[in-house]
């Protein structure tokens, strides 16, 4: 079943954490965070709403990097009840798609909880003063991928910020698989 996150909470803090990476480090907030803007990205390695744009995630992120934006991609899902998400496949996905990013592991689930994230993906977009500018779709992609020339939404948003840190106005919200939460 799709979820579609609530739109923007314009100036709304982000939250710090300290998790671990594919690589074997830990990151925590000031480790990844861009002087131009910082995204903050939930993702996972099993949902066909992530993997239909997951080399687009990877292209513009390269980009936004280049602008001075952090990125960061963290994965939240139960890995016991859904073991493509956990830490080992992470680390198979990161390096299959060669990410120029960390890609954390939130086993608690407890940074997932405080950003409010609701689906993969989930994308939330700060100003260099951690100020939430964006919280929208990637692009017009769901399932499957949308058009090759398809409208880069994040990437413009990201871009945008970068230069005047405030986001866009109008934005649509991201789509995609439920978080898998643990039962308590």
């Amino acid at each position: 079943m799709a979820v579609s996150p609530p739109v923007c909470d314009f100036g709304a803090p982000w939250h710090d954490f300290r998790l671990p990476a594919t690589d074997g480090k830990l990151y925590g907030l000031t480790d990844v965070a861009g002087p131009r803007g910082t995204l903050v990205m939930f993702i996972c390695n099993h949902c066909p709403y992530v993997r239909s744009i997951i080399d687009r995630i990877v292209r513009d992120a390269r980009q936004m990097q280049a602008a001075g934006i952090g990125v960061v991609a963290i994965s939240a899902n139960d890995a016991e009840r859904y073991p493509e998400d956990g830490p080992e496949q992470m680390k198979v996905m990161a390096d299959r798609h060669a990410f120029s990013f960390p890609y954390l592991y939130d086993e608690t689930q407890q940074v997932a909880r405080a950003y409010g994230a609701e689906c993969t993906p989930d994308f939330f977009g700060y100003n260099a003063a951690g100020e939430l500018q964006y919280r929208g779709r990637f692009d017009s992609s769901a399932r499957t991928a949308g058009p090759a020339d398809a409208r880069r939404e994040l990437l413009d948003a990201m871009l945008q910020i970068a230069e005047t840190g405030k986001g866009p106005k109008n934005q649509v919200p991201s789509m995609g698989c439920s978080i898998k939460w643990k039962t308590a």
